[in-house]
């Protein structure tokens, strides 16, 4: 099976600072690989509350995550600071790619890369909808 590849632009638009907990860690003293993807998450959470919205409203809608690749390149341990970096590209009717860098705050070293696939969801009719507009217009580098 081929490897992984994933392509990132040289920058993204947002960034954040996670410290590495104990809990990360998995029994061979590094970044757990399910656990890379929490510290994803969080930095989802913190990316959308930039643009004022949460998981669940952004312009009226929930989000809901479909899919996720990563490729890591190098480990990470307890007590390193990550810097994730993350953005939104690859816009479809439904959804568009998160793309994300973790590297290490202190040395610089890239850690992981990937991108995490989200649609939007109405709650409320309980159904995929499509990107909301205001959403949309905030990224108009990825319009068709």
């Amino acid at each position: 099976m081929p490897r992984i590849q994933i392509d990132l632009p040289d920058t993204l638009p947002f960034s954040c600072e996670i410290q590495l907990y104990l809990s990360h860690m998995n029994y061979g003293g590094h970044l757990d690989n399910a656990l890379l993807l929490t510290v994803v998450s969080e930095a989802r959470v913190r990316y959308l509350k930039s643009m004022d919205y949460t998981e669940l409203s952004v312009e009226g809608l929930g989000i809901i995550v479909a899919d996720a690749a990563l490729q890591y390149k190098s480990e990470a341990f307890h007590g390193e600071t990550m810097v994730v970096s993350m953005g939104a590209a690859d816009f479809s009717k439904y959804g568009c790619d998160l793309q994300w860098r973790m590297t290490d705050l202190a040395s610089g070293r890239e850690v992981a890369r990937g991108k995490t696939g989200i649609v939007f969801f109405d709650y409320t009719a309980r159904k995929i909808s499509s990107v909301p507009d205001g959403f949309r217009r905030r990224f108009p580098s990825d319009q068709p």
